[in-house]
């Protein structure tokens, strides 16, 4: 078994770190806060930008997972140094980085997106995240370092609370079967990575090594718009139909002027005002992880989401 580091205990590198232990690698986990230890994770406190400490805490790893993101209205001066610090522990340790990395870097686009797409975003948000890829490939043809990124959609599923569109913002009302607003048009196609499929991907992807040096999109299922998701999960949850409202552009607006991460939002608002589809057909044809079936993620979902709610009472 292997030694392995993930950065960032958010949803999708705490999925990673415990779908690590329990194939009975060992995990030590970074971020800035630190946590108490768990079955098969050391949880070690310190900030990833530091490239010095991040080099002596990756040692003898075999891989680097990078999870962590800093706050969206923050992206563009805290992305920087922390992928130069990624990179430079990769380097020095010899680990192969593995990047948890997104769609933002392709911009709007027609029809669905694949990994031969250009990443030609003008937003900040989509800049930097290419910037951060392009940073780590152009290292990787040099032979320095070995690097793979795995981009996702929006994420969902258990343990996915904040940030997410099926998150903390829909499924508390779902399931007592209040309306619920949607950034968007509800009706339009959209992809969804389930969040145990993220942590699968990310995993697979760090033992082959003929996947190095390119970018993969995340296996995922068939695109389902915001509305035919929820009357699935309500449907699920026994609360359905509970009633979808897209939500306006002017209260977007409004909202915005106190909340820097619906300003941030604005950038990436195509994504739900039209389809927004991945092909993940490249993947599928390499490698062995597939999407967990729909009905599987929904029923998955809301059982997490009843315990979790049930706990905070």
């Amino acid at each position: 078994m292997s030694f392995n580091v993930v950065i960032g205990f958010g949803p999708a590198g705490a999925a990673t770190a415990r779908l690590l232990a329990e194939q009975g690698h060992s995990v030590r986990v970074v971020t800035k806060s630190g946590r108490s230890p768990e079955p098969g994770i050391e949880h070690v406190a310190l900030d990833a930008t530091d490239s010095e400490r991040l080099i002596e805490a990756a040692r003898g790893a075999t891989a680097i997972y990078s999870c962590a993101a800093p706050p969206y209205h923050r992206w563009a001066g805290e992305w920087p140094p922390l992928a130069s610090s990624l990179c430079a522990a990769a380097e020095t340790t010899g680990a192969v980085l593995v990047m948890l990395g997104n769609l933002y870097g392709y911009g709007p686009v027609d029809g669905p997106m694949t990994e031969e797409l250009p990443l030609t975003a003008t937003g900040p948000k989509g800049r930097v995240r290419s910037a951060v890829w392009e940073q780590a490939r152009r290292l990787h043809e040099q032979g320095r370092i070995k690097a793979v990124e795995a981009r996702a959609s929006d994420f969902f599923g258990p343990g996915v609370t904040d940030g997410g569109h099926l998150a903390a913002r829909v499924m508390p009302r779902l399931l007592r079967g209040k309306p619920v607003s949607t950034l968007g048009d509800p009706d339009a196609p959209h992809s969804w990575s389930y969040l145990p499929d993220v942590a699968r991907s990310l995993v697979e992807l760090a033992g082959e090594e003929r996947a190095w040096g390119r970018p993969w999109h995340i296996p995922t299922q068939p695109p389902l718009s915001t509305r035919q998701m929820i009357d699935r999960l309500a449907a699920k949850a026994g609360t359905g139909p509970v009633t979808v409202r897209g939500l306006p552009s002017a209260v977007l607006g409004l909202a915005s002027l106190f909340s820097p991460l619906l300003r941030e939002l604005k950038e990436i608002r195509y994504q739900f005002d039209r389809p927004f589809v991945v092909d993940s057909s490249a993947y599928e044809a390499e490698f062995a992880v597939r999407a967990t079936p729909v009905d599987e993620q929904v029923e998955a979902t809301v059982d997490w989401w009843r315990e979790h709610l049930g706990a905070k009472r």
